[in-house]
């Protein structure tokens, strides 16, 4: 793929973001307006991806509509702080920290401050999984890494705040030890502390993707201001995980929504946001250089999977932590914006690190 055919991919993922209204409805919209009516993590995550594209391309434009979404909003009145909603605050603490808009980082500040004081909170001070539908007493979940604690970590580089980084640190220190399997690496969706259990086992492949993604994130995010030691630390916990994902992909290129298990659908989400960390991982150094080939690989398969308007196709729709296996493999597809987003943030790292040159 030449790179001006490249360029022109991202630009339709991107478009597809923007005509997205809500989970499953595609508007037959323009251009780079934002569309996504509701505040929660499926737009926050689309909103990073598109946050990461608009800063690569230096455009005041693309940034001022993501302004635009964010000012709208706030003039709504944002819901209440737990997990999920704490997603599109990712992007925020970066536009905040972008423009030096004080009313802005005020918002930033003031969330990170109630994650702190009020979200509820499992034994040994873990970020318990609150979402709109349910409190989920006692859980741990592998997305929560991703939802909140790249906020805090990022509020914590913009607002010069060590306890939110060292907080966003011991997140994912506490969340490894519960929710990654030392065997293989790979990661549980869930943990109780009420019944010491993983509820199904099950190995979620967007949740392990969460993971790919969300390390070299969070290493590259906070950069010097992240701890040397847990740098080293994460940096071996990914390695080892991604180590097993490339035994368990599948011929095609693809990840199945369970990893382990070949019978299970194929997702797109998941296997973009695998793909993604592995690249980010390499060239950041922090993974061995031959985890690309099963990373390029994945791209062969994805590019098949957007169609015409930019949608990401075989995403499935959010996830709760299942009673057993077939959940997972029963979750319907839809387009869906982190989908978008994932991809946007592969084949902006195709395009960056010149992978297919």
């Amino acid at each position: 793929m030449r790179h001006a055919e490249l360029h022109q991919t991202l630009e339709q993922v991107v478009q597809g973001f923007c005509r997205l209204k809500n989970i499953g409805e595609v508007s037959s919209g323009e251009g780079f307006a934002i569309n996504f009516e509701e505040w929660e993590w499926e737009v926050g995550v689309g909103l990073y991806g598109f946050w990461q594209y608009a800063l690569s391309q230096n455009d005041a434009g693309l940034q001022q509509s993501i302004l635009a979404w964010y000012e709208g909003q706030l003039a709504k009145g944002l819901p209440a702080v737990q997990i999920n909603t704490t997603a599109p605050m990712i992007a925020l603490s970066l536009v905040a920290g972008h423009t030096g808009r004080e009313d802005l980082l005020k918002v930033v500040n003031d969330w990170a401050d109630s994650l702190l004081q009020t979200l509820p909170k499992t034994e040994e001070g873990g970020f318990q999984h609150v979402v709109k539908e349910q409190p989920n007493t006692g859980h741990l979940w592998d997305d929560t890494l991703f939802m909140t604690c790249l906020f805090l970590g990022s509020a914590g580089v913009v607002l010069k705040r060590k306890d939110l980084i060292d907080e966003a640190s011991y997140q994912f220190l506490l969340h490894t030890r519960y929710l990654s399997e030392p065997a293989s690496g790979l990661w549980y969706h869930g943990w109780t502390f009420i019944g010491q259990h993983h509820f199904s086992g099950a190995f979620w492949a967007r949740g392990n993707a969460w993971i790919t993604v969300a390390i070299p994130e969070f290493i590259a995010l906070l950069g010097d201001s992240l701890d040397a030691s847990v740098k080293r630390y994460l940096s071996q916990v990914v390695a080892r995980q991604v180590k097993t994902l490339c035994q368990m992909q599948a011929e095609n290129g693809m990840w199945h929504t369970l990893v382990d298990d070949p019978l299970s659908p194929q997702e797109s989400s998941a296997t973009a946001g695998i793909a993604y960390g592995m690249l980010r991982g390499v060239r950041m150094g922090i993974l061995d250089a031959d985890v690309a080939g099963s990373a390029l690989r994945a791209w062969d398969a994805l590019r098949n999977r957007i169609d015409d308007r930019g949608i990401v196709l075989e995403a499935s729709k959010g996830t709760m932590v299942g009673p057993d296996l077939q959940y997972y493999c029963d979750i319907e597809m839809a387009p869906v914006p982190y989908a978008q987003a994932l991809m946007m943030l592969l084949l902006l790292e195709l395009q960056q690190g010149e992978w297919l040159a």
